[in-house]
């Protein structure tokens, strides 16, 4: 047996015992797990600056700050998410007790990535955790210090037959994926997305997709451009320009192209200095791979802003291109690095035919006044996920679904749609052995009269008040009486003429 293997068995076995489904336990693991964030800051950061040369500021920001406000946000809404949830009723059903019990799952696989990878593995472990589930954790390979100290410190933290981890490379994850899970939880690029999901059709098991795609961002002609071009710096450049949901590239009309490209320069130089290289707050690419293929796709563009490289050091300075062509090598994939391709477009309706072109993006930025522009392009487009006047921070809003739609990914998470997604919501309805002359309709013989009764319960559905509805039980119960009196009347009649 792998040692893949034996992690899901561990997990299976765990889970069967029933220890991750009350409460107290659910929430005394989330609190464990808030500690390891609070205590092992310096690991984690040290690990950070080896991986993407994040400071330890920078991955507090971006990476643990947020996984400490789900925590806290799973403690406190654990029991209102866990709980029966009461669904309205039909007129059949108003004597009866109906509800959605959400339920653990059973084991889920998490398959982290490597750009955030704190934020993007943990934040669907503490879903799993609050839904009561087991879960395998792989994180990504590609950061191989955050990778080793994930392995070491999560033990030490929360449950470890619960929750293993399992590290590796490609040969790993795909011994992972050839074991039966109940959910299957992956966060990276969509090729590998297919492979996940060929592999859990197998098994049958649901899936949650977070990928990525080229993310647009139209920059209206009568938006403040300074301060626009500000935001869209910060969300283009930070950690490298490695986000799935960085702005991939600018549309804008050619009148307002040169302002554009001064204006992020102006903004390049404030954030990351005059020489972006030595800035702490500037990271790198994570490994000469991926350096390769972001400098590739500079080839037949025009470089207006940057350009510099240094590939021993996986450096890549924050660039800008300027009337970059559809066609152009920047333009047919993710881009998931530092290059800022600005393409020109006549207005509005030529940037919505644009976009619409194309696969359906994780993520959709305007930058415009206008109300009605706004509303324009969220109508006529369709992404995971739409920002108006700035870049990236609906990621931080909890109360709100992440996740794509399309080629950019299927499923949602954070908050409360973490649990959701990781829960079975099981459909329950209790009855009592009484009222059973309202049954009769459905019962054989069928006739017009029962027809008629069934018509009136099925399809009417009045909003009645407290007092209504037992207005309305003592109705049913004549009703009962009635229809039983028709049915065994019927009976009774058959039975004589038959006889």
């Amino acid at each position: 047996m792998s040692q893949e293997q034996k992690a899901v068995a561990r997990a299976r076995k765990a889970f069967l015992t029933g220890r991750s489904k009350p409460l107290e336990h659910r929430i005394r693991q989330l609190k464990n797990l808030q500690r390891l964030f609070v205590e092992r800051q310096t690991e984690i950061s040290d690990a950070m600056k080896k991986d993407l040369n994040k400071s330890e500021v920078g991955t507090q920001l971006f990476e643990t700050l947020g996984l400490e406000g789900e925590i806290n946000l799973a403690i406190k809404k654990l029991k209102e998410w866990a709980a029966p949830r009461p669904v309205e009723k039909n007129l059949l059903t108003l004597s009866d007790t109906v509800y959605i019990q959400p339920e653990p799952l059973g084991v889920v696989l998490i398959i982290g990535a490597w750009n955030y990878p704190w934020a993007v593995t943990i934040q669907p472990l503490i879903g799993a955790m609050a839904a009561g589930n087991a879960a395998v954790v792989k994180p990504s390979e590609v950061c191989a210090h955050t990778s080793k100290v994930m392995e070491y410190l999560l033990p030490i933290y929360i449950d470890k037959e619960l929750y293993p981890v399992v590290t590796g490379g490609v040969p790993e994850t795909q011994e992972l994926l050839r074991q039966r899970f109940d959910h299957i939880f992956y966060t990276g690029n969509s090729m590998v997305g297919r492979l996940i999901m060929e592999a859990a059709a197998k098994h049958l098991t649901p899936v949650t997709l977070e990928l990525g795609g080229k993310s647009p961002c139209y920059i209206d002609k009568n938006c403040d451009i300074s301060i626009a071009c500000r935001r869209i710096t910060w969300g283009k450049y930070t950690n490298c320009g490695q986000t799935c949901i960085a702005p991939d590239y600018i549309l804008c009309e050619p009148s307002i192209q040169d302002r554009v490209i001064e204006e992020v320069k102006k903004s390049i130089e404030d954030f990351y200095t005059d020489n972006p290289k030595t800035c702490t707050d500037y990271g790198r690419i994570i490994n000469q791979r991926h350096f390769k293929r972001i400098m590739a796709m500079t080839e037949d563009s025009t470089v207006a802003v940057g350009g510099d490289s240094d590939e021993s050091d996986c450096y890549i300075a924050p660039t800008v291109l300027r009337d970059v062509k559809p066609e152009a090598k920047v333009m047919q994939e993710e881009i998931f690095g530092p290059l800022l391709p600005v393409l020109p477009v006549g207005g509005l309706d030529e940037a919505i035919k644009f976009i619409n072109q194309g696969e359906k993006p994780l993520a959709l930025y305007i930058f415009s006044p206008d109300k009605k522009v706004i509303k324009r392009m969220i109508d006529e487009t369709s992404s995971g996920g739409v920002l108006a006047n700035d870049c990236l921070v609906h990621y931080s809003v909890s109360t709100l679904p992440f996740g794509g739609v399309g080629n950019s990914g299927m499923g949602s998470y954070h908050g409360k749609f973490s649990f959701d997604q990781l829960s079975h919501l099981r459909g329950c309805l209790i009855k009592e052995l009484k009222m059973e002359g309202v049954n009769s309709m459905r019962y054989p013989p069928h006739t017009p009269k029962k027809l008629g009764w069934a018509r009136f319960f099925i399809l009417k559905n009045p909003d009645l008040g407290w007092m209504g509805r037992m207005a309305l039980l003592a109705i049913l119960a004549v009703v009962a009486a009635v229809v039983l009196q028709v049915s065994y009347g019927g009976r009774e009649e058959r039975d004589i003429n038959e006889y």
